[in-house]
């Protein structure tokens, strides 16, 4: 990629923990994306509004706990296409059921790697063309 070109995909990455989204903008732009990265709500809705985002990854756990379902529901009402990821402490009923209410494409583990979800956000950009996938 030339330094002029710019990357063809865009993330949004929503995480309270600065070192969460770090790790998320590194595997992120090594994979060719441009990154804008939130630490809230606010800031997120924000975004939002600016850019057409091929990929979203979001904590379920921000200032409120529950608050990051409707904006799944947002980024999937206004990207359909988009890989909509949910990093999430928990996988109850409740979480997967607001994860379905909501258009999410997959649910992780809150632990799990920066490098492994970006790895299952490309298999399934790769894997379905033009059509979104539910995990």
């Amino acid at each position: 990629m030339g330094a002029s070109t710019k990357p063809s995909k865009i993330a949004l990455v929503v995480h309270a923990d600065m070192h969460v989204l770090s790790a998320f903008q590194a595997s992120l732009a090594s994979s060719g994306f441009a990154v804008i990265l939130a630490r809230n709500l606010s800031t997120a809705l924000l975004a939002v509004t600016q850019h057409v985002f091929d990929v979203a990854i979001f904590s379920s756990h921000l200032a409120e706990g529950g608050d990051i379902w409707p904006l799944a529901g947002v980024v999937h009402m206004l990207f359909p296409r988009a890989f909509v990821g949910v990093l999430t402490p928990e996988t109850n009923i409740l979480t997967l059921q607001s994860a379905i209410n909501n258009g999410v494409t997959q649910l992780f583990e809150a632990s799990t790697r920066p490098a492994d979800v970006i790895r299952a956000v490309l298999g399934d950009q790769n894997d379905v063309k033009g059509e979104q996938s539910v995990h």
